[in-house]
């Protein structure tokens, strides 16, 4: 048996009037989960539960079979796990977001989606003056960094800056133990990151300074069952997403590393199709996480969630789908992991589509895959009911 997940993370969304009444799946042209979704069995999923925030942490520990509401810590912790950090017993994680403000306002969570490198520069500059044996700040990918709080506050009531662009900053602080430290460290921040010549340089070239850092999602260490105890399978994982790697690393899965991988338009999809059906040689799994159609909508572009969900059905969809006629008794998984609506600009926690394919997987008449068409499906009240159907070849309800 071989089985392969793909997550086009935050691609289902609501009817948009600038699209015709379509959402961006049913404008988009994805010749090839559309064929997916005639060949196997689709439905709409609940992947958020109702006591659980809608954020990609959730809703990809959902898909990986672990239910969120037991194996949840936060989202830093899984993260730090994808770096390689380990935590204490009272270590706290935090995420730390390179921003941009604008006096009171939250601008931009990703600073302009600053580089890596860029990005890299200014925590180890933040390190340099705020870091000490308590205090450790981890460089990550892009926007995306750890600080690690040694014995540190847990319990801390937090916003996503990405659910908060455009508002106010006061009116969103963390909150709860110890949220006047971490306020202290945000400010003291602002003003190793206002003079850094990183800074200056993106703003004479046009670009977003990241002037600020937003700390959040803090946790304690995350313990999981392997998956490999869990369902019998050895798997691999492939996402450019640290929580994504995060939970597979905590899962005992392989994370393959894979060149160009940015979490943006500009990830190279073919190379997560390349590596992940290479990697089936030595697996039974592999999770392939593609982030840019969340990122689209984070950023309201209907455009760039069009491209996004185009290029992953021809070069992520397409090429996997056709790798795996290699193998006659291969299955497939594909859903999101949450909406991320265009007029929200943020998560929400509506079913998604989800499609079952391969063998021992009959075809129920759906033509597309889209919001509408899943409807008319079979109904999956938990998400992390899902991987469980894709190893047995079964449908929700209907588990051997």
């Amino acid at each position: 048996m071989k089985c392969v997940v793909l997550v086009p993370d935050g691609a289902a969304d609501y009817q948009l009037d600038e699209l015709g009444g379509r959402t961006p799946l049913q404008a988009a042209r994805t010749p090839n989960m559309d064929r997916l979704a005639s060949e196997g069995a689709n439905g709409l999923v609940q992947m958020i539960p109702a006591t659980c925030h809608p954020g990609s942490d959730i809703g990809n520990l959902e898909i990986f079979g672990y239910d969120s509401t037991v194996h949840y810590s936060g989202r830093a912790p899984l993260e730090a796990a994808s770096m390689g950090i380990d935590l204490g017993d009272a270590d706290i994680a935090f995420r730390c977001n390179l921003i941009n403000r604008d006096g009171d306002t939250l601008v931009d969570y990703s600073a302009g989606h600053i580089t890596t490198d860029d990005g890299a520069e200014l925590v180890r500059a933040v390190s340099a003056e705020l870091g000490n044996d308590r205090l450790v700040f981890y460089p990550g990918v892009g926007y995306r960094h750890i600080m690690v709080f040694r014995d540190g506050p847990a319990g801390q009531l937090s916003f996503a800056p990405h659910d908060i662009m455009g508002q106010s900053i006061a009116a969103h602080l963390p909150s709860g133990p110890g949220a006047e430290e971490i306020h202290r460290l945000m400010v003291a921040a602002e003003s190793v990151l206002v003079g850094a010549d990183v800074n200056r340089r993106r703003e004479q070239e046009g670009e977003l300074p990241a002037n600020a850092i937003w700390l959040w999602g803090s946790g304690g260490a995350l313990q999981l069952e392997t998956f490999e105890q869990k369902y019998g399978v050895s798997g691999g994982v492939i996402s450019a997403v640290d929580l994504v790697r995060g939970i597979g690393r905590q899962a005992g899965l392989e994370v393959i590393e894979v060149p160009g991988i940015t979490g943006y338009l500009d990830t190279n999809y073919a190379g997560k199709a390349e590596y992940a059906l290479e990697a089936l040689h030595r697996h039974d799994l592999v999770y392939v996480h593609v982030e840019a159609p969340d990122e689209a909508g984070h950023n309201g572009d209907p455009g760039a969630k069009i491209q996004a969900l185009e290029d992953f059905d021809r070069l992520v969809a397409g090429p996997v789908a056709g790798g795996l006629a290699d193998y006659p008794s291969a299955r497939l998984l594909m859903t999101p992991d949450h909406r991320t609506p265009i007029p929200l600009r943020t998560h929400s926690r509506e079913p998604v589509p989800y499609v079952l394919w391969g063998e021992g997987i009959a075809a129920d008449g759906v033509a597309a895959y889209d919001e509408a068409s899943a409807a008319v499906g079979t109904p999956c009240d938990r998400g992390h009911q899902l991987m469980a159907c894709l190893i047995n070849g079964s449908l929700p309800g209907k588990e051997s």
